[in-house]
C-alpha cells in the first residue's frame, strides 16, 4: 500500500500518454507539464503502470494531451495490468471512431471535456473543434458501455456560466433505468491571465443541493454527487476547497515519463533507467513527498 508521510493512501494513478492534442483550448493546464521531453514509450507506460499496481494502486486514468492521437493506444490499453478500473480523459473528437475498440481492449469508461453545446462557442474555446463530433462520441460511448461517461464542463464567466442546466439535460438524456452519463461542473483555477473568466460555482451547487433526492460523498477530494430525478451532477472546486488537496489520492506520470506528486506544483521526479524494485523504490520515495495543501 502506497502512503505519504501524512498517512494518505494513493489509490489512483494518472498517466499522460502524450502532450499532443488536436484542439487548442485556451485554458488547458497541459497536466502540469511546461516543457515535456520525448514522449513516453508504450512499453514504459505498461512497466510503470505494473509497478504502481503491484504497490496497491487500484485505478488508472489515461490522460494527455489527447490520448487517442497515439497510434498504439489500443495496444497500450490491452496490455495494461488488471486494475479495478481503467478510464480515459479525452476531448471526444475521435471517440466515435474508437469507442468500440476501446471497450473491447478493456477500457472501463471515459471522461469527455465539453464546456458548451453551442457550435460557435465551442469553436471559439477550442479554436478548431467540431462539437458535433464530441456529441456523437459521447453517444457512442454510452451505446457500447464506456460508462458512466463523465462530461467535464469547465465554467467560465462571460462564456458558459448560464449553460449548466442545458449540459445537465444533455447528460441526463442518456439515463433511463441506470446512470450512463454524469455531469461534472468544474470551477476554473484563476491563474494569472485567466482571472476574468473565474466564476464561483457555489451558488449553482446550492441550487442543485436543494433539489437533490440523494447525495454521495466521494472519497477523492470529498466531492459531493447530487442525485436528481433524472441523473447525477457533481461540482469540482479545486482552490478554495481545503479538502481538494487534503483528500487527494492520486499520483501522476508525465508524458515524458516523470513522476509528479501534484498537478499544480512545478516538481517532477526523473525515473529514467529505473526498473523492477528500483522503480518501485523511486515511486515510494516520491509518494512520500506529497503534501496535503496547495503550494504555488
Amino acid at each position: 500500500m502506497l502512503k505519504d508521510e501524512y498517512g494518505r493512501v494513493v489509490t489512483n494513478l494518472r498517466i499522460a500518454v502524450t502532450n499532443r492534442c488536436n484542439l487548442q483550448c485556451f485554458y488547458c493546464h497541459k497536466e502540469g507539464e511546461k516543457n515535456p521531453g520525448e514522449e513516453i514509450s508504450a512499453d514504459r507506460i505498461i512497466e510503470i503502470a505494473r509497478a504502481f499496481r503491484e504497490l496497491g494502486v487500484r485505478k488508472l486514468k489515461i490522460t494527455g494531451g489527447e490520448p487517442l492521437l497515439r497510434k498504439d493506444i489500443l495496444d497500450i490499453i490491452q496490455n495494461l495490468p488488471d486494475f479495478e478500473e481503467i478510464s480515459m480523459t479525452t476531448n471526444g473528437i475521435l471517440l466515435e471512431k474508437y469507442a468500440d475498440e476501446l471497450k473491447e481492449c478493456g477500457l472501463s469508461r471515459v471522461n469527455v471535456s465539453l464546456d458548451t453545446l453551442n457550435a460557435e462557442k465551442y469553436r471559439w474555446i477550442t479554436k478548431v473543434g467540431d462539437v458535433e463530433k464530441v456529441i456523437r462520441g459521447i453517444e457512442k460511448s454510452c451505446e457500447v458501455g464506456l460508462t458512466p461517461v463523465k462530461v467535464n464542463m469547465l465554467v467560465m464567466k462571460g462564456v458558459n456560466e448560464n449553460e449548466v442546466e442545458e449540459l445537465l439535460s444533455f447528460t441526463n438524456s442518456f439515463n433511463d433505468n441506470h446512470i450512463r452519463a454524469i455531469l461534472q461542473v468544474i470551477e476554473l483555477v484563476p491563474f494569472p491571465g485567466f482571472e476574468k473568466y473565474f466564476f464561483d460555482i457555489s451558488a449553482i451547487e446550492e441550487e442543485y443541493a436543494k433539489i437533490s433526492t440523494q447525495r454521495r460523498i466521494r472519497a477523492m477530494h470529498r466531492r459531493i454527487q447530487y442525485f436528481t430525478p433524472k441523473g447525477v451532477i457533481e461540482f469540482v472546486k479545486p482552490m478554495d476547497n481545503t479538502a481538494f488537496c487534503m483528500h487527494c489520492n492520486r499520483m501522476r506520470v508525465t508524458s515524458d515519463g516523470k513522476l509528479k506528486p501534484c498537478l499544480l506544483r512545478d516538481y517532477a521526479v526523473t525515473i529514467d533507467g529505473k526498473h523492477g524494485e528500483e522503480l518501485k523504490k523511486a515511486i515510494i520515495e516520491t509518494v512520500r513527498k506529497r503534501e496535503p495543501y496547495f503550494k504555488g
